[in-house]
């Protein structure tokens, strides 16, 4: 018995339900208890596995904060997974690391740096520490 795989656009929407959760530091069992669902409804919706209907998705966008288009931002292209005669989805690989817990702690904490001097400087070092791992 072959195992379905979750459609590329639920894991989308879902890992965006993710990022903005943890952005506004909701936990998973919060987020269910005001959605009337248990945590582990929750992480379904969120892996992609179960689809998130019409009217839960606007609950969620209304109870996290973001228009409903805030889900759908940056989603694959394409029926059934096919790419556009564009560029392929490049960003994956940043949707992914935005959607980790890492992700979203060094985006909070660069986002209150003010100066525009030390984020260039972060940036150079997280830039230089990623080039010493190639090698």
């Amino acid at each position: 018995m072959l195992k379905k795989v979750p459609n590329p656009i639920d894991r989308h929407v879902g890992a965006r339900v993710r990022m903005q959760r943890l952005v506004v530091g909701v936990s998973q069992e919060k987020l269910g208890g005001a959605l009337g669902l248990t945590f582990q409804q929750v992480q379904k919706y969120e892996k992609g596995s179960n689809r998130i209907s019409a009217s839960r998705l606007q609950q969620i966008a209304n109870m996290l904060d973001v228009p409903v288009s805030f889900f759908f931002e940056g989603a694959p292209n394409g029926v059934g997974g096919a790419e556009s005669f564009g560029q392929p989805n490049v960003n994956a690989h940043v949707s992914d690391f935005m959607v980790s817990s890492e992700g979203v702690q060094l985006t909070k904490a660069f986002v209150r740096i003010k100066s525009a001097a030390v984020r260039r400087r972060v940036i150079d070092l997280v830039e230089t520490l990623g080039e010493d791992e190639d090698v």
